[in-house]
């Protein structure tokens, strides 16, 4: 199989490779502060004749921002990437604020989102009183300013000790501050908490334990409204266990994509 050809599409910046005849195609959406290579790792494990559409968030990474950004904005970037490849059938995968992203997805293209993969995220993250501080940092400040609380947030103790921690801050802080500070709006004004019981795929949630973001207990919370749900726990991981963990999250993936 080819790699994926990375390329924009009325200012997503996203790589695409398509399936095998058979194969399933996997769809991810990322977290906030991170661009499409949170998921190298991932896609290092995986089958290769699977299908792989990852793109960048508006304001995040190599995509164009947006005068205003919410959720349904975003939901409709990545349909406007299925319609344009003719995906019909797909696998949705979202991480943190992609969660949320996959969630409207799930509802709007019910025939073609076959399961749906949900990790580290929850129907409705914080509250204002959390979100709006950092909005206002962010935006005085910069991103640099209060990387060093979001990375504790993102990663199980003693992960800043590794030596591709550096990596994960560069991309952080490297993130346009006013995209950044747009996603943080769009998830402190979300909440899809009454259409949980709406999704109809059969779906994995995934927490990573030591997860201080959306904590294991939020997450499972959000599994038990699904009703054809499985939640699982990853070991040594934080908001991020596709980064840490990438063995174990690939093992629930193939097990849930295949079954």
């Amino acid at each position: 199989m080819t790699l994926e050809t990375f390329t924009a599409i009325r200012g997503i910046y996203h790589g695409y490779r398509p399936p095998a005849p058979g194969a399933p195609t996997l769809v991810f959406a990322n977290s906030l502060g991170t661009d499409l290579r949170v998921w190298d790792r991932v896609v290092q494990l995986l089958p290769t004749e699977w299908g792989l559409l990852r793109q960048d968030k508006r304001g995040h990474g190599l995509s164009i921002a947006a005068d205003t950004l919410d959720i349904e904005t975003m939901a409709s970037d990545v349909a406007t990437l299925l319609d344009h490849y003719g995906i019909t059938d797909f696998i949705g995968i979202g991480l943190s604020v992609g969660g949320l992203i996959m969630q409207r997805l799930a509802l709007r293209h019910p025939q073609a989102m076959r399961k749906l993969v949900l990790a580290d995220t929850a129907a409705k993250i914080g509250t204002p009183d959390i979100w709006n501080p950092r909005i206002d940092a962010v935006r005085a400040n910069g991103l640099a300013s209060i990387s060093d609380a979001i990375l504790a947030r993102w990663f199980a103790p003693g992960y800043e000790t590794t030596e591709d921690f550096a990596m994960w801050r560069a991309m952080l802080e490297r993130t346009p501050d006013e995209g950044y500070a747009q996603v943080c709006a769009a998830i402190r004004d979300a909440d899809y908490t009454a259409d949980l019981a709406r999704i109809t795929q059969p779906t994995l949630v995934i927490a990573g334990a030591q997860d201080a973001s959306t904590p294991p207990d939020l997450v499972r919370a959000t599994a038990e409204k699904i009703p054809n749900s499985r939640f699982v726990e990853i070991d040594a991981a934080g908001h991020l266990p596709c980064v840490e963990q990438p063995k174990r999250f690939v093992e629930l993936l193939n097990s849930h994509v295949t079954n």
